[in-house]
């Protein structure tokens, strides 16, 4: 992990069209946290394989020996003070593709470690995740089915808390496909701004 004492984000996009609002929206993100140290890993243009393999299976049972496209995400990650996801809602969810490198890169000995006298022990203390979902409903709707609750629980709890991340800000852009460009922009600006400023000012940090 970086040593330094600013903040090193990570921004992981996981959206096949470089001209979509997640790709602007991560843009705008880039933007709004230079001159910090910013990375980003588009994994569809880079070609990221979300499939669990018969080597990740392997190194699951063996405890090493990862293969190298997924020792490379940890060495980003290992780098970053800060992660930052951004990616559209598929049915409540994270895209396959996100979810794919969730599945293959937070992997045990890594991201935790687990025994039957301690139980899980969690290994990515140094790491503050932060949630920037590109949401087609509005945020009434969100809160009137739970499904913001339900995607908080699936990552904040099932993978930040898990893995022993704490946790940033997650700042939803609801409505992404209303008509008014205007509208859109106020709500990208809000959300990037919420992200931004919860890197810059990280008040839970050591």
């Amino acid at each position: 992990m970086s040593t330094d004492d600013m903040p090193r984000t990570l921004v992981v996009i996981a959206h096949p069209d470089p001209g979509s609002l997640t790709h602007h929206v991560s843009q705008r993100l880039g933007a709004a946290l230079r001159p910090g140290a910013v990375e980003v890993a588009d994994l569809h243009r880079e070609g990221f394989d979300p499939r669990f393999t018969p080597a990740d299976r392997r190194a699951y049972h063996e405890g090493g020996g990862h293969p190298p496209d997924v020792l490379r995400e940890q060495r980003r990650l290992d780098r970053a003070t800060d992660l930052v996801l951004v990616f559209p809602v598929y049915w409540w969810s994270v895209p396959a593709l996100l979810k794919g490198w969730i599945d293959r890169v937070f992997v045990s000995g890594w991201a935790f470690e687990y025994s039957a006298p301690a139980g899980v022990q969690p290994k990515l203390q140094r790491l503050t995740t932060h949630l920037l979902p590109v949401a087609g409903a509005d945020a009434g709707a969100y809160e009137r089915h739970g499904y913001g609750t339900a995607l908080r629980t699936q990552l904040t709890h099932g993978l930040v808390d898990y893995v022993g991340s704490r946790r940033g800000v997650t700042a939803f852009v609801h409505d992404s496909e209303q008509p008014s460009t205007e509208a859109t922009e106020a709500t990208v600006d809000r959300a990037v701004r919420t992200v931004a400023a919860a890197v810059r000012v990280p008040a839970s940090r050591p």
